[in-house]
C-alpha cells in the first residue's frame, strides 16, 4: 500500500484514531460489484475492543446483494473541521478504514450493537430502547459488523497557507 504523501498531516496513534470512529455520528463506505462502486452512508456503533462497526439496515436490498458477492468494504469517518476563510484551506479529521462485513445472527450481539446505536445517537437511549428494541424488531433487522483490518488516520490541524 502506497503511504501517506503528507506525513506531517499524519495520524499514528491507534487509540486517537478509534476516538474518531467513536465520535463520529455517521460513516461511509464502498461496496463494489462488478468493478461498480457503490457508496453508503450510515449511523453507526463501534465496538474499540472488538475493533468493529456495526450498522443497521434491512434484510434486502442493493447492499445486501453486494455485501453476498463482495463482503470487502473501504470506508472513512470524518470530522469537518471548516473552512478558513480567504486561506483557501480547510480543517478536518478523517480515518479511512478497511475490513469485511458479516451480518450478526446472534441475538444478544444484534441488540448490543444496537443498543450501542440508539446510546450514541438518541438523548433519552434507555427509553427509546425499552420502547423500540424489542424481541421482534430485534430479530427483523441486518445487523452488518465490519471488522476492521486497516486503518489510517489524516488531520489538518492548522491553515498551510496563511494569511
Amino acid at each position: 500500500m502506497k503511504g501517506m504523501r503528507r506525513k506531517e498531516k499524519a495520524i499514528t496513534d491507534i487509540d486517537e484514531m478509534k476516538k474518531i470512529i467513536t465520535q463520529v455520528e455517521h460513516i461511509t463506505f464502498a461496496l463494489c460489484k462488478d468493478n461498480e462502486p457503490y457508496l453508503v452512508t450510515v449511523s453507526h456503533g463501534y465496538d474499540p475492543e472488538k475493533n468493529c462497526i456495526y450498522f443497521h439496515c434491512a434484510t434486502e436490498g442493493k447492499k445486501i446483494d453486494i455485501l453476498k458477492e463482495n463482503n470487502v468494504v473501504w470506508g472513512q469517518a470524518l470530522i469537518d473541521k471548516g473552512y478558513i476563510q480567504g486561506s483557501c484551506d480547510h480543517l478536518f479529521a478523517t480515518v479511512q478504514f478497511r475490513g469485511t462485513v458479516t451480518f450478526v445472527d446472534n441475538f444478544d450481539e444484534k441488540k448490543e450493537a444496537l443498543l450501542n446505536m440508539v446510546r450514541k445517537l438518541d438523548n433519552n437511549p434507555e427509553e427509546v430502547a425499552a420502547k423500540q428494541l424489542t424481541e421482534k424488531a430485534i430479530s427483523r433487522v441486518a445487523i452488518g459488523r465490519i471488522d476492521i483490518n486497516y486503518l489510517s488516520g489524516k488531520e489538518a490541524k492548522k491553515a498551510v497557507i496563511s494569511l
